[in-house]
């Protein structure tokens, strides 16, 4: 069968084309990057833009399913381009996709398109959506990305939506940000860590999530790809020890977190960075507790074990030169 995937040379991307290679596909590979770690036989690259309806027409000519990944990620509270590209893109893409007569087009959208910091219980599809105007930027623009998927649904398109938690794991040559978190552990450049949990997928298992949502995902409906509950700190320790260092000693409590918010986002923009902002800050003192039940009943979704993950991650990295031990 001929798909689509865009973003296929981000760490989501490169992840689902193998598996979808693996299963047999003719990947249509829409990325203005190209990745090496992707074999060439079954791949075609196409420089499509995903804000441009007639190149996104070119580009899903003749595909049958359409799996879109493209996002800009960011933890600040402003972004023109993100808001674009996480709004428009999803729309146009869309789009694009019924124009062709795709079968299904499966979005992989967020976590963060859900509003995680006033919950009263476990987050689930039906929880409140990420509407508030005092949100960050990418929480408000991938619930907004759903609107815009939700209006082309309504005119006959076939759609899904995978909401995933916090991504990490191999295949990853970039790094995002969690694994270069804990690649910075194990390389012992981690002293301190932060008492916060979080909810944590295998990339490989999102990957396996948005191929399911494709074949047994239903019209409109979200589906939240979890992984486990689990402490930062812990997760930076095991990373250390697998070369053999020690990992961060202490934890910074969640209350010390507190105290920065106020002056979090004007000491992060003279960094130049949105690590230290006040999305970021919020996102870990929420660590809101997901409830994944209707893709395991769904899509028959199960992610694999933390320790096989870090495992597997820590010897990626080791095996690609990311890390010496």
């Amino acid at each position: 069968m001929k798909v689509a995937v865009t973003g296929a040379a981000g760490f989501v991307g490169v992840n689902l084309v193998e598996q979808l290679l693996d299963a047999g596909h003719e990947v249509v590979a829409i990325d203005r990057v190209r990745s090496n770690a992707l074999a060439a036989t079954g791949v075609t690259w196409i420089d499509g833009d995903i804000l441009d309806l007639d190149s996104m027409i070119r580009a899903l000519d003749g595909v049958e399913v359409v799996y879109h990944l493209v996002a800009v990620i960011t933890l600040a509270q402003q972004d023109d381009l993100a808001w674009r590209v996480n709004t428009e893109g999803v729309r146009t893409v869309a789009e694009a996709a019924l124009t062709v007569g795709a079968r299904k087009v499966v979005h992989c959208s967020s976590l963060h398109a859900f509003d995680q910091y006033h919950l009263g219980s476990a987050l689930n599809e039906s929880s409140a959506r990420a509407t508030g105007a005092d949100l960050p930027v990418y929480d408000r623009s991938k619930w907004q990305g759903e609107v815009e998927l939700l209006k082309v649904v309504d005119r006959g398109l076939d759609a899904v939506i995978c909401n995933p938690t916090g991504i990490y794991g191999p295949i990853d040559y970039g790094l995002s940000r969690m694994n270069a978190m804990l690649r910075d552990a194990a390389r012992g450049r981690m002293p301190v860590g932060v008492a916060a949990k979080f909810d944590m997928v295998d990339v490989r298992d999102v990957a396996a999530g948005l191929i399911a949502a494709a074949e047994k995902g239903e019209r409109g409906e979200n589906y939240l790809l979890t992984g486990h509950m689990v402490g930062l700190t812990e997760l930076a320790r095991t990373a250390a020890r697998s070369v053999g260092r020690r990992g961060p000693r202490f934890s910074i409590p969640l209350r010390a977190l507190e105290l920065v918010l106020p002056i979090a986002d004007p000491i992060g923009s003279r960094l130049g960075s949105d690590i230290l902002s006040k999305g970021a800050i919020d996102t870990l003192l929420t660590s809101p507790v997901v409830d994944g039940s209707k893709a395991a009943r769904v899509l028959g979704y199960l992610p694999r074990p933390t320790e096989e993950t870090m495992r597997d991650l820590m010897t990626f990295l080791v095996g690609s030169g990311q890390l010496r031990r």
